[in-house]
């Protein structure tokens, strides 16, 4: 189990954002974790999410961007099965120390960690214009 504890912390990389004395176990969870996953599986997270709308938004790539943004936020905040799917990916880069911290309070790092997967996928909404040729 040592090992693989280790080995995730090493293949996710250093703490992204800012940790210090005055940030909230939350937060600190969010930056040391959160945050170096969501990059680390970012490229997986665009194919999941080029794979959802093709499923299941099949006009997406003719929407406007704001639409687009939308629909990237609507998508992950109301359909609870595409939701637990992208939680999955994250948690499973979780070691069990950061797994029995993230079941001490899951509903509020889940909204964190759906927050920031919504803003990064926003941010590269430029790639799903790219899918769609």
């Amino acid at each position: 189990m040592e090992d693989r504890d280790t080995f995730l912390r090493e293949f996710r990389g250093e703490t992204l954002g800012t940790v210090s004395a005055q940030s909230s176990p939350d937060e600190i969870f969010q930056n040391q974790t959160i945050r170096p996953i969501l990059k680390l599986q970012n490229d997986l997270f665009v194919a999941v999410f080029i794979n959802y709308v093709n499923k299941n938004k099949r006009d997406f790539y003719s929407y406007s961007v704001e639409k687009k943004l939308q629909t990237i936020e609507n998508s992950i905040q109301k359909d609870i099965k595409f939701r637990n799917s992208l939680k999955g990916i994250v948690m499973a880069l979780f070691t069990v120390d950061e797994y029995d911290i993230y079941i001490q309070n899951s509903s509020n790092l889940n909204k964190r960690m759906m927050n920031l997967l919504i803003e990064r996928l926003k941010s590269q909404v430029q790639l799903f214009e790219v899918a769609s040729n």
